[in-house]
């Protein structure tokens, strides 16, 4: 009977680490849609990472920008960049946020992975990713012509997310050209 007490815990914690471990490796998580799906998107203006002017949302209006939070202390981000990479190459308007990072450690973490970005605005009290509502970095928003968020993933971008989630967000931009 002591046994019994002693086996059946460690079962169901066994049980409870191997649901969520499951859970984790899945991947390709679907978070929840984002309450910014469809709504304005939320209007911005930060110091830039490198040069004076600010890094502004309204210098992209009229044209699908993508607007991606990340940080050099992010490994996920790092997980994520070669696909930004090859976004940007495609022709792809990429707006960074760095999210509570200092310029030195993005600056270095660009130069090491190369940097896709068309504009890196400093969002270092985190304001800005509070207004777009994220939960972590690196998180990613397709916004229209007109200022309307299309798409939103909380994850690292990988093929499938760029195919079936980024790309037909941005399929009427392709359509347009």
């Amino acid at each position: 009977m002591r046994r019994l007490l002693i086996i059946i815990p460690v079962l169901i914690l066994v049980s409870l680490f191997a649901l969520f471990g499951v859970m984790i490796l899945r991947g390709d998580k679907k978070p929840e849609v984002s309450r910014m799906v469809g709504q304005r998107a939320a209007s911005f203006s930060l110091a830039p990472l490198e040069g004076n002017k600010p890094v502004s949302l309204a210098d992209y209006r009229g044209q699908f920008v993508v607007v991606n939070f990340f940080a050099s202390w992010c490994a996920p981000c790092r997980v994520e960049h070669p696909m930004l990479m090859q976004m940007a190459k495609d022709g792809i308007t990429i707006i960074g946020i760095n999210y509570k990072d200092k310029p030195e450690p993005a600056r270095v973490f660009l130069e090491e992975m190369g940097n896709p970005f068309a504009a890196i605005g400093q969002d270092s009290n985190g304001r800005t990713g509070i207004n777009y509502g994220i939960t972590g970095v690196p998180e990613t928003f397709v916004i229209s012509a007109d200022g309307t968020v299309l798409a939103h993933w909380a994850s690292p971008i990988n093929r499938n997310v760029l195919e079936k989630k980024i790309l037909p967000a941005l399929k009427p931009q392709v359509a347009g050209d």
